[in-house]
């Protein structure tokens, strides 16, 4: 019976998971749907209200220029002129009254709601007399929609609690309210300044400004000496989009990582000012985004899930939940993907959104956290021209907000190019050509003698330029590495000695120092490359353990925060993970079910081939157990960690509870700990048939399968997928092995007893020698003898896997923390 129901729940699990997702999904969307039509209605008709309110103000404006005129003629004339003017007036105000009524009307069959005409009818009977109203009461007029529909859901709720769907309901009109009224801000052709303000956007006055400055930024590499930037000067200011252009290694990105703290393996000197203070970036990892230039997204997650959970694990604690849902939605508008929300982003295995879909995913998960300061990696690298103007016009807006944006580009096109505030190219060994702003730009380069051609899109030429390959016109002779010597002088910077030659070259100037400098790096340079084999091998080995020690250094830095956010906690963020990690396991229901469907019938082979005898008392079928068990649960356990490797990375560098992550991965994981002994012992014990009872078999493969997952994090987290796996194969065998020795003494003792497959044989052992009593004393007592083991003994075998698995889970939990720390900054 009890292998009929695992078969049957297989086969639900397998056919079915698919369609309730889709189903839920579906009703998701119809919610969504129709709160964003009830926004829209309503935004539309607050429109009409709008336009009622104006015309009755020009109205009102009439009558009163109407009767100030009227009251200053001749007492003679007054009758006749109030006759002349009253009448027209009239019929004024019935078309304005009209027009209210057709407007209400047409605002009435859209809401549908009895008391909300009611109330209607009410304020459009007090338009009749309009030359009468003030101005304050007319500007009452265009919320009366709105007030009316929340008195009927106060009175419709009143005394009860609403429904979690209703919940949702009324959040997600809140959001689409507040878009559409913003697109109703655009339609009249208002600054987008002003209509940011307009739209109240949470955080806007209280998210702070923060201003990066950088003054000679040299790095240099640890190995060979090489220098990746050099002296770079200048400040990134709030409220502007600053774009870092150059050639293929000069350094872009290097300079990206160095002002985000980013930068291992590097010898970093200069200093970075943040508002003016020498205080580290990582003081405000908190407000500070950072898109990195691969697309690391959640694969088995839609593009709404994606951005939800990055919203609630970084906005601030005591942000509404209908602010965190209109941040998202926002974005999702912003960025052009409200037809691909429920979609899922898509792995290497599994088709889902495009590409240039997935990269403004990628950057709307650092949009949503509403940072102060913005790192991008070439956002529009793989990107058309649309999605980059859609990708663009949402960075602007943040801009507008007062964020400090950063990003990395290779040849934008013209149109993108015009939308940046600042420009800061590099040459080749990170020299900085310009930094400043983009309107400037032209003007220092024909100061230069470099002229922009017609019809050519700036950005082309400045790499052509930086590269050599375009010599700029009436400039045969001209050196494109006299550039950043160029604009040291133009800023009174320090001229370096070692760009001191590129003036000699061009005849700007001569100095017998800078030759006497050139000759000593050359002799440097000839007595490194005669170096001996072992003195080249020993700085090799050096160089390595500083690295591993700059390593170790940069781990144990605490650094004060100092963003003045308080994200969720620990328990809120544990929530939030125990959910996503359950909906990812439920959309990989097959993978699943795949693994019981191999478990039950290595179950049914184990129970086949060791038969059970009363001699040996079952420890071949036990052998075999702990064995295979083992060998499948740790190579399914690798996928808990190290699937989503480069995603933990990322949101442990953006401050994410680290410990929530992972005490969520194993709550999950618990079901399996529950099931697949379940699964295996259904075929094992009908087929082996052992005296012992199924529940002991159960207790004890339960704490066998919480040890070996425990082991199994371990390989996961701390070697590579291909190492972990032949790890996984290989511990249970020589573990097993080890275990099954007898009469050993010695080292090779205490190592038996250190292996969890001892105590877990010795525990199916006791569980089944029990059973056997009057003439099998003696035999009992005998295998009990030469084995080492005691009847007594279960519940403490049981506790030592319980313990080896909490110890286990302990120790990956500091190689999480502890491994590639670097990609965890």
């Amino acid at each position: 019976m009890l292998i009929v129901v695992i078969i049957t729940l297989f086969l639900l699990i397998y056919n079915c998971s698919d369609h309730i997702l889709i189903i839920c999904e579906r009703r998701k969307m119809n919610s969504r749907e129709a709160a964003a039509l009830s926004a829209r209605e309503r935004t539309q008709a607050h429109e009409r209200w709008r336009l009622v309110r104006e015309a009755a103000k020009l109205e009102e404006k009439n009558v009163q220029i109407h009767f100030s005129h009227t009251f200053s003629c001749d007492q003679s004339r007054k009758r006749v002129e109030e006759q002349e003017i009253l009448v027209p007036c009239t019929f004024q105000s019935d078309d304005v009254s009209r027009f209210v009524q057709s407007s209400v009307t047409e605002s009435d069959m859209l809401r549908g709601s009895s008391i909300e005409t009611e109330f209607v009818s009410k304020e459009t009977s007090d338009l009749y007399d309009i030359h009468h109203a003030s101005i304050d009461e007319l500007d009452d007029l265009q919320e009366a929609p709105t007030s009316a529909f929340t008195v009927y859901n106060v009175k419709k709720h009143k005394g009860q609690t609403p429904r979690t769907g209703q919940r949702r309901s009324h959040i997600l009109e809140y959001a689409y309210g507040e878009i559409e009224k913003e697109k109703m801000r655009e339609k009249t052709h208002l600054p987008l300044t002003e209509i940011i303000e307009k739209a109240g956007l949470y955080g806007v006055q209280t998210r702070p400004k923060i201003e990066v400055s950088f003054k000679d930024l040299i790095l240099t590499l640890k190995g060979n000496g090489k220098k990746i930037l050099a002296n770079v000067t200048g400040k990134l200011l709030p409220g502007r989009i600053a774009a870092v252009m150059g050639p293929s290694g000069a350094g872009k990105t290097t300079f990206l990582n160095a002002l985000a703290g980013k930068t291992t393996g590097c010898v970093v000197t200069g200093a970075v000012f943040i508002n003016g203070k020498p205080e580290s970036v990582h003081s405000y990892k908190k407000i500070i985004g950072f898109v990195p230039q691969d697309d690391i997204i959640h694969g088995n997650l839609t593009v709404e899930e994606n951005l939800l959970f990055s919203a609630k694990c970084r906005l601030p604690v005591n942000m509404p939940k209908k602010d965190e849902v209109l941040v998202v939605e926002r974005v999702i508008e912003a960025l052009g993907l409200q037809s691909v929300r429920d979609s899922l982003v898509g792995t290497v295995e599994t088709r889902g959104i495009s590409g240039g879909q997935r990269k403004r995913v990628n950057v709307g998960l650092e949009l949503v956290m509403e940072p102060s300061l913005l790192f991008l990696d070439e956002p529009t690298s793989g990107l058309d021209s649309t999605s980059s103007l859609f990708l663009l016009k949402a960075l602007r807006r943040e801009a507008l907000a007062g964020v400090n944006i950063c990003m990395v580009l290779h040849q934008p096109s013209y149109e993108l190019f015009k939308m940046f505030d600042d420009l800061m190219l590099l040459a080749k060994g990170g020299q900085t050509v310009y930094h400043g702003p983009m309107d400037e730009i032209e003007e220092y380069f024909s100061d230069l003698g470099i002229i922009f051609p017609d019809r050519v899109n700036p950005p082309e030429y400045f790499m052509d330029i930086l590269e050599g390959i375009v010599k700029p016109e009436g400039s045969p002779n001209f050196d494109c590495n006299i550039l950043p010597v160029k604009w040291m002088q133009h800023k009174g910077y320090e001229i370096r000695r070692d760009l001191q030659e590129s003036f000699a070259k061009s005849g700007i100037s001569t100095s017998n120092e800078t030759t006497n400098e050139g000759t000593k790096n050359e002799y440097l340079c000839i007595e490194k490359k005669n170096q001996t084999f072992g003195k080249d091998l020993w700085e090799e080995v050096w160089c390595n353990i500083e690295l591993k020690w700059d390593n170790i250094s940069n781990n144990l830095l605490k650094f004060e925060d100092l963003s003045n956010r308080q994200t969720p906690n620990f328990l809120k963020q544990f929530r939030l993970y125990l959910r996503r990690v359950a909906k990812q396991r439920f959309r990989d229901s097959r993978i699943q079910s795949q693994d019981y469907l191999i478990l039950s019938l290595a179950g049914a082979c184990m129970g086949v081939l060791a038969k059970v005898t009363d001699k040996n008392f079952g420890v071949v079928g036990y052998t075999y157990t702990i064995m295979a068990m083992p060998l499948l649960c740790m190579i399914s356990a690798l996928r808990t960690f190290s699937l989503d490797r480069l995603q933990y990375w990322r949101e442990s560098a953006a401050g994410m509870n680290r410990l929530a992550y992972f005490i969520a991965k194993d709550s999950v994981d618990h079901f399996n700990t529950v099931i697949k002994p379940l699964v295996y012992l259904s075929l094992f014990y009908f087929f082996n048939n052992p005296r012992s009872s199924f529940a002991e078999n159960y207790v004890v493969t339960v704490a066998l399968v919480y040890c070996v997952v425990g082991i199994a994090y371990i390989f996961a987290i701390s070697l590579d997928p291909g190492s972990a796996q032949l790890c996984s194969v290989l511990f249970p065998v020589v573990s097993t092995l080890i275990a099954i020795q007898a009469n050993s003494n010695g080292i090779l003792k205490y190592l038996i007893y250190s292996t969890y497959s001892q105590w877990a044989l010795e525990a199916f052992m006791i569980a089944n020698i029990k059973r056997y009593s009057g003439v099998w004393l003696i035999s009992r007592c005998g295998s009990l003898l030469r084995k080492g083991y005691h009847v007594e003994y279960w519940v403490r075998c049981i506790g030592i896997l319980v313990g080896f698995g909490v110890l286990a889970r302990m120790f990956s939990f500091l190689c999480l923390i502890s491994f590639h720390r670097k990609r965890q900054r």
